[in-house]
């Protein structure tokens, strides 16, 4: 009576393992997510960056993994495609910071040397009312 069973189960587990295998094949939604949020991130880093020169390196590599990414996605190599697709999205953020930094720097800079002139205005004024 086992026999018979035990038959009728053979099909459904190579039915199973061939879906697992094809499963491997292609690539998850979150994998194709991932790629689509880095290239979110990259075209916020584009805006954000803009012409400026700090962040312009970062920004090309996010731009070149990007592109790893998505020839990984459609190869359908899925480890491939979602570590190309951090790296672009650390890249991307990385490209931001510096712009930021450099914009934050160069404010402070002007700042400082605001600073310094009224400093020298007021010590002129101060030995200018003095004679």
């Amino acid at each position: 009576m086992r026999t018979p069973i035990f038959r009728a189960g053979l099909p459904m587990v190579g039915l199973l393992a061939a879906g697992v295998l094809a499963g491997c094949a292609s690539v998850s939604d979150v994998t194709r997510e991932r790629v689509a949020r880095s290239e979110t991130s990259v075209q916020q880093a584009q805006q954000a960056v803009g012409r400026s020169e700090a962040g312009a390196l970062e920004l090309q590599r996010a731009k070149d993994n990007l592109e790893q990414a998505k020839a990984a996605l459609s190869k359908k190599e899925s480890t491939k495609a979602e570590r190309h697709a951090q790296l672009a999205q650390l890249d991307s953020e990385l490209a931001v910071s510096k712009s930021q930094s450099a914009a934050a720097r160069k404010a402070a800079d002007e700042l400082t040397a605001s600073i310094q002139q009224l400093r020298q205005e007021i010590s002129r004024g101060t030995v200018a009312s003095e004679q």
